[in-house]
């Protein structure tokens, strides 16, 4: 990418996260210059650990992230916050989705001036509790 398609990236991101960042511009662009250098922004998906949330992210560590579709959706009627994300996934050919979580809310102004063009999910696996129960996360990429 050429100097001119940076900066065009970085003034249109730039653009769009002011307004979804209480107007200042300042920040906005830094922040939207920090997401064009790298590339996009890759970002860990909240809320895995409620529900069944768990036993799916186990199911999907067995695919690769080709092999999984993944949409974020926005929320405006959810009563908790009226600007959530959602990230729904799925098996590529399988049937329907499954709302694995959300994006993070201070990342939900970034996600919707980026149009949310998802290109990656990754399941990871760490520790829970004092018993070191095995646990499943997700991080989602999205490319500028």
């Amino acid at each position: 990418m050429n100097n001119k398609e940076v900066k065009s990236k970085v003034v249109t991101l730039g653009n769009k996260l002011a307004p979804r960042m209480g107007g200042d511009r300042k920040a906005a662009f830094v922040r939207a210059w920090a997401i064009v250098k790298a590339g996009g922004l890759e970002l860990a998906v909240k809320g895995t650990s409620f529900a069944n949330r768990q036993e799916a992210l186990k199911r999907l560590a067995a695919y690769t992230s080709d092999q999984i579709k993944a949409v974020l959706v926005p929320e405006p009627a959810n009563p908790a916050d009226p600007a959530a994300v959602a990230v729904l996934v799925g098996i590529q050919g399988g049937k329907g989705l499954f709302r694995l979580g959300y994006v993070p809310a201070d990342l939900t102004a970034v996600v919707s001036a980026l149009g949310a063009k998802l290109t990656a999910l990754r399941v990871v696996c760490g520790t829970w509790g004092w018993a070191n129960k095995q646990t499943f996360g997700a991080r989602v990429a999205l490319a500028v």
